[in-house]
């Protein structure tokens, strides 16, 4: 069975960014990017298959609000999206 990981997607710079987290390593996360528009769900899963990786059976996205500078109210508002993923299945090694 493959490992789990969380997928997760934010705005950085002007542009929404897709990355898996890879825990207890060093190795560089996996990441794609893509423009400022929100990317569809469709955009999404074709961007974690680039990268390898395909959503777990029955996952859904998961939207969270957090700020830019912590414990600040007037702070602009940071969007981060979240999936439970794994290794894609159909990947070529």
């Amino acid at each position: 069975m493959a490992a789990a990981f969380t997928a997760q997607m934010s705005m950085r710079e002007g542009r929404w960014r897709l990355y898996v987290v890879l825990m207890n390593t060093t190795e560089r996360w996996p990441e794609y990017r893509f423009g400022a528009a929100v990317p569809t769900f469709t955009d999404r899963v074709n961007a974690l298959s680039v990268l390898g990786f395909e959503p777990l059976p029955g996952a859904a996205w998961e939207w969270t609000e957090d700020t830019e500078t912590h414990a600040d109210p007037a702070s602009p508002v940071v969007l981060i999206a979240a999936i439970g993923v794994r290794s894609w299945t159909g990947a070529v090694a």
